[in-house]
Parts: structure tokens; C-alpha cells; sequence
């Protein structure tokens, strides 16, 4: 996993939660470099998984709530970095039916060694949106987390309904979204 995701999850948590709250997470997720990421490193994901329940258990917020917080502060880096590629979508359902075919490909020119989960389109038309997630990761609630912020970001009536599709691991989900009438 880039390491922009980490020093952008640490960023956050010192933001809303202080500088002390930042170092008791590193020390509490015994990490291997001692909490030393730079954004074009490349980490193992577990260690990020680690931060997010230190901080889980010691703020009292539930994994999936805390996520959801983090996929926001990651869309809000990813529209101060690649605010073109997001801005270049004519709608959501456009954005979002665009991750495998433009956005990763983009990207993958920035990261080579970036590694991407996988997304397919059972449905895409104008009033629903089917997109089934897979990873090796167990962050589909993350991904959940970033669509959520992706529909806001659009401001589209949509709805979302989410299926696990992997026992409760969170490495498959479908999503499917759902324009409502305006």
C-alpha cells in the first residue's frame, strides 16, 4: 500500500485527535519503522490496519464509523491531488464506472508499484450502478467510505446499498448505487 495512505491516515489522526493521540498509535501498533512512512513508499497494509484499531480502541469509535472518517480525508487528498481526473467526470455514476479503465491506469503512471483492488460493472446504465469489489486487503468498508464521499462530492440523489460478498473479511463487496427520482 502507498505510503500516502498512511502519512494521510497519521495526518488525520493528529489533526483531530493531537500530536500525543498520533505517537501512543504508533507505539501501541508496535510498527516495524516505528511510524516513519513517506508518501511514495510502499508498506504493508496490515500495519495501516493496525493504526486504525489502536485508535478504534482507544477513542471508543467502531472500525467502520472510523474508516468511513478516513475515506473522507483520503477523497479530500485525492481532490487536491487529482482534482482534474475527478473533475473530468461528467457525474458520479461517469467517476466511479471510470475507476478500472481511466483512473487506475492514471495513476498507475504516477505509482507503478501501486496496488489497486479490482472493480467490475454487472450494471452501469443512467439509474443504477453495480460495482463489485475484490482485494486482497480487507478494506472494503474503506472503499464503501469513498464512494460515500464520491456521491456527496456530486451532490446526486444516489442511493447505496452494500453487500458483503466475502463472510465478513471485507476483501468483496457489491455496491450498488441507485439514482432517486430529483
Amino acid at each position: 500500500m502507498k505510503g500516502m495512505m498512511f502519512t494521510e491516515f497519521l495526518d488525520m489522526v493528529e489533526a483531530r485527535h493531537g500530536l500525543a493521540m498520533k505517537d501512543a498509535l504508533i507505539e501501541q501498533a508496535a510498527l516495524p519503522n516505528a511510524g516513519a512512512y513517506t508518501s511514495v513508499g510502499s508498506y504493508d497494509h496490515r500495519e495501516l490496519l493496525r493504526l486504525a484499531a489502536a485508535l478504534s480502541e482507544r477513542t471508543g469509535v467502531p472500525m467502520p464509523a472510523l474508516m468511513a472518517e478516513y475515506a473522507d480525508a483520503v477523497f479530500e487528498l485525492f481532490l487536491r491531488r487529482y482534482r482534474p481526473m475527478i473533475e473530468r467526470a461528467t457525474s458520479c455514476f461517469d467517476f466511479l464506472g471510470r475507476i478500472e479503465s481511466y483512473i487506475h491506469v492514471e495513476v498507475r503512471k504516477l505509482y507503478p508499484d501501486a496496488e489497486f483492488p479490482s472493480f467490475s460493472y454487472p450494471q452501469h446504465d443512467t439509474q443504477v450502478l453495480v460495482m463489485d469489489y475484490r482485494s486482497p486487503r480487507p478494506m472494503s468498508v474503506f472503499a464503501e467510505g469513498l464512494i460515500r464521499a464520491t456521491i456527496r462530492h456530486y451532490g446526486e440523489p444516489i442511493d447505496l446499498a452494500v453487500e458483503d460478498q466475502s463472510d465478513g473479511r471485507g476483501t468483496a463487496a457489491r455496491f450498488t448505487m441507485t439514482r432517486r427520482p430529483a
